[in-house]
This record gives C-alpha cells, sequence and structure tokens, in this order.
C-alpha cells in the first residue's frame, strides 16, 4: 500500500494524490497540516523535510519513493508502478 505523507496547502501533494488517481494506484493520506510531532517523526524516517514525502509499503527508508519529482522521475524509468 502507497501511503503519502501530505498538507493541504501543497501543490505537489495534490498532485500526487491526482497521479496516482489517475492511474487507479491505491493509496492512502496521512494529513500532518496540523501534526507537527507526526511530521518529526517521519522526517527522522526519510531525512525529508518537505511534503509530500510517499512510501510503498512499510514505513521505513528503505520503502521510501521520496516525493512528488522523485516518483514521477522512478515512474518514468519503469521503476515503480509498472
Amino acid at each position: 500500500m502507497i501511503t503519502v505523507f501530505s498538507k493541504e496547502y501543497c501543490p505537489y501533494c495534490s498532485a500526487t494524490k491526482q497521479f496516482l488517481d489517475s492511474h487507479d494506484i491505491e493509496y492512502q493520506v496521512v494529513d500532518l497540516e496540523n501534526d507537527r510531532e507526526k511530521m518529526m517523526e517521519i522526517v527522522q524516517i526519510s531525512g525529508l523535510m518537505t511534503v509530500p514525502q510517499i512510501f510503498d509499503g512499510d514505513i521505513t527508508r528503505e520503502n521510501l519513493i521520496g516525493w512528488y519529482d522523485d516518483m514521477m522521475a522512478k515512474y518514468k524509468a519503469g521503476k515503480i508502478f509498472q
């Protein structure tokens, strides 16, 4: 299962969800808008200070897809969602 850590105001978060929806990829969203503690927890796992943060499977560094641009680059290279 894909997990997208997201904030409402983020255009890249919206683009990520639109991409996943348009490719019928099942995912869940974790809203970080008002959850600083959860955001800091995810930052410790990923090393990223931005959203979206996209994971495939368990929320571990090894399962980190990255953020929107990372996801698109991996998709175009045929590394994910094929």
